[in-house]
């Protein structure tokens, strides 16, 4: 007979942790899609700093997290194994080549966005080695991460040319494409997890994914491809001011609910029992 728990959700890592993933990842979106947008002379200048201040927000609540803050440079050490160490570098990296760009310094757009792209993919890997976490190790959940960072990096940048009244043509159309992509990624992550985690609860992983269906991606299409018809319109640019931030806020809730909720561990079982006093049987020859 096996024995064994059920499974439980994890509590070593709470909101805090689920911060770094929201504000990393959307801010090191937001930095790939703004560098684009500079190559075609369509950046919107202070972004360049509200990337780089959300990325560096979220490693801050990381640090707040740890239990030992004074230690933090130890992450530093093992670039090897760690893949928060590996994010921490590129991290430094990406805040140094932000800092450089805001200065003054051109032909850094392109470096920018493979940092953030390359900062973002760290983020999915660290969720991967979490072996223990069924919905953090399964493969497709780091393609998901990545999407869902360029998602809301580019939904921020959707509602700052909203609101500074800029276009850049492909923008609309680009996050509208990246959105269904992520629903497509998102149903394919659910099937997986669905068949990994029975007979376990599904209401965590529902409420993950409906999000990033409905409000993350219909309703942000619509809105967004709206807009894209009514280009100078108040009614467009609000239409597009909403349509980013249900892209944008569907991801960070998607993400705020894996970590806090649906981390759940696989749980253990024995097979065999040690019994006090019970003869070893003799191993046959």
């Amino acid at each position: 007979m096996a024995y064994g728990t059920k499974p439980w959700v994890q509590k070593s890592w709470d909101a805090r942790a689920a911060a770094n993933f929201i504000a990393g990842g959307a801010g090191a979106g937001l930095i790939v899609f703004n560098a684009f947008a500079a190559a075609q002379g369509g950046a919107v200048r202070g972004l360049w700093l509200l990337g780089g201040g959300l990325v560096a927000a979220g490693l801050l609540f990381v640090w707040a997290e740890i239990g030992r803050p004074l230690r933090a440079l130890n992450v530093f050490f093992n670039p090897r194994t760690s893949w928060m160490t590996r994010e921490a570098i590129v991290a430094v990296a990406l805040l140094l080549a932000v800092v450089l760009i805001v200065a003054g310094v051109r032909l850094l757009e392109l470096p920018v966005a493979l940092l953030a792209l390359a900062f973002v993919y760290c983020q999915g890997r660290i969720l991967r080695a979490a072996r223990g976490i069924v919905a953090w190790r399964e493969p497709e959940t780091v393609p998901l991460i990545v999407l869902t960072g360029l998602v809301e990096g580019g939904a921020l940048l959707v509602v700052a040319l909203a609101l500074a009244r800029q276009t850049v043509p492909w923008v609309l159309p680009l996050v509208v494409a990246l959105a269904w992509l992520r629903i497509g990624w998102a149903a394919w992550w659910q099937q997986r997890l669905r068949r990994a985690w029975a007979p376990r609860p599904e209401r965590a992983l529902r409420a993950m994914v409906a999000p990033l269906f409905l409000g993350g991606g219909v309703w942000a299409a619509v809105l967004l491809l709206g807009a894209a018809l009514m280009p100078g319109d108040g009614l467009g640019r609000a239409a597009q001011v909403l349509g980013g931030l249900l892209a944008l806020g569907a991801g960070a809730w998607f993400k705020a609910l894996l970590i806090t909720r649906g981390a759940y561990n696989q749980g253990f079982a024995l097979t065999k029992l040690p019994v006090r006093g019970a003869r070893r049987q003799p191993t046959p020859m």
